[in-house]
């Protein structure tokens, strides 16, 4: 018999909009909650892993940032797509509280509110990517086209 999968608040609103996905679970190791760290438990290309990052625009609050697992994010890059002057990281113990999820399990998708999302360009030459399910240990693999049209997202060069 086979386990069945939880789904997600992300997985809930990708099924909502008739959006084609698949779930990749793995084992969690709450020492190392990076993308490459994925990668290797999960089977799964660190070029297709993209995580997401929550920053705050000096204008527009609260904003994520969807990048490639390997990569480091542009402040000043994001800052311009945002049309802000300045963007900061939160700090972490702000992730929770603003967003529902925590380290190594937040998504762009179903968050507490619906923040601008800002997705790299690079993942459209993709044909299909891996982001947060929203929990620990669940990946969602979809095609970057598809999370752009379920979270609205901006395209734009956002890494160093």
């Amino acid at each position: 018999m086979t386990k069945k999968i939880k789904k997600t608040n992300a997985a809930r609103i990708l099924d909502g909009l008739g959006i084609d996905y698949e779930i990749k679970t793995y084992a969690v190791d709450e020492n190392d909650l990076s993308a490459v760290h994925v990668a290797q438990i999960s089977g799964l290309d660190i070029n297709m892993i993209f995580k997401t990052l929550v920053a705050r625009g000096d204008k527009s609050g609260v904003i994520m940032a969807v990048i490639g697992g390997g990569d480091e994010l542009d402040l000043k890059a994001l800052a311009r797509a945002s049309k802000n002057k300045s963007v900061e990281m939160i700090a972490l113990k702000e992730l929770l509280p603003l967003t529902g999820y925590v380290r190594g399990g937040c998504s762009p998708l179903g968050a507490k509110k619906n923040y601008p999302v800002y997705l790299d360009a690079r993942a459209l030459t993709l044909e299909k990517i891996s982001i947060s399910a929203g929990q620990r240990g669940m990946q969602i693999i979809l095609s970057p086209q598809d999370l752009v049209k379920a979270v609205n997202a901006t395209v734009a060069e956002l890494t160093i």
